[in-house]
């Protein structure tokens, strides 16, 4: 009886149980993880905040308290997930995987919600309600198949963002050599020549800081034509990735 009802538990909370589609729990998690991310984020509006603060401070004690069950259920079934069932421990793999760490750093602010939020650490601790999102992950294929496609392409995007990181340096210590004499406010180090790196890199552009002088204009020009490059690089390996997961997905079932 029990196996039974472990059984059911589990093709209810593990979305990777039912090949059907999900289920009613799963579709009343997501519902929870929305509603959670909604309220924290109405919640920093002063104007409907002020005079129904434990309102929200309920709402969110409530959330912890759900999403603490739904955890504790499938730590308890993990051991049917072949993720984790064919491990030693399986709870502990569970435990430890990154999925279920995400999901730990999402529950616990829930559980300061009556504690006093003016100390910039507690801010901080309530920030990672918004964390909630990234738990409906689970629950996608979608998510999934840009998970493998992130894995799979893991060596050539670190590879990518190596040579970005190498090329803010090298921008950022040539416009420190043109313009630190004449704006030493915005160019008077590397560091601070990092923030109009990265926004010419990324090709954002705000416009708040920029050369003057005839030899940093000359570098910035450069450095903005590699840029393209820079942005293109990880951006084309990623849409290769995922071409091959999806790919891969069609083919499956004719094997």
């Amino acid at each position: 009886m029990v196996k039974g009802i472990k059984g059911v538990v589990f093709r209810q909370v593990d979305p990777t149980a039912r090949e059907s589609g999900l289920s009613a729990t799963n579709r009343l998690v997501i519902f929870m993880i929305l509603a959670a991310v909604a309220a924290a984020v109405i919640e920093t509006e002063p104007t409907v905040s002020a005079g129904r603060e434990t309102l929200f401070q309920a709402l969110e004690l409530s959330f912890g308290i759900l999403f603490s069950v739904e955890y504790l259920l499938r730590l308890w079934v993990a051991d049917l997930n072949p993720v984790f069932g064919a491990a030693k421990h399986p709870r502990l793999k569970f435990v430890t995987s990154p999925a279920s760490i995400v999901d730990l750093l999402a529950i616990i602010p829930s559980f300061f919600a009556f504690a006093d939020g003016a100390t910039l650490m507690l801010r901080f601790v309530r920030f990672f309600r918004i964390l909630r999102l990234a738990r409906l992950g689970r629950f996608s294929r979608a998510w999934r198949d840009l998970g493998e496609a992130l894995h799979s392409r893991r060596e050539e995007l670190f590879l990518a963002f190596s040579l970005a990181a190498f090329t803010l340096l090298i921008a950022s210590s040539l416009l420190y050599w043109a313009e630190s004499e004449a704006q030493p406010d915005k160019f008077g180090s590397i560091p601070r020549a990092f923030w109009w790196g990265i926004v010419t890199l990324t090709t954002v552009g705000y416009g708040d800081v920029y050369p003057v002088t005839a030899l940093g204009k000359f570098f910035s020009a450069l450095v903005s034509i590699a840029a393209i490059g820079t942005i293109a690089l990880p951006t084309g390996i990623l849409a290769a990735a995922m071409s091959d997961v999806m790919q891969r997905r069609r083919e499956k079932p004719a094997d």
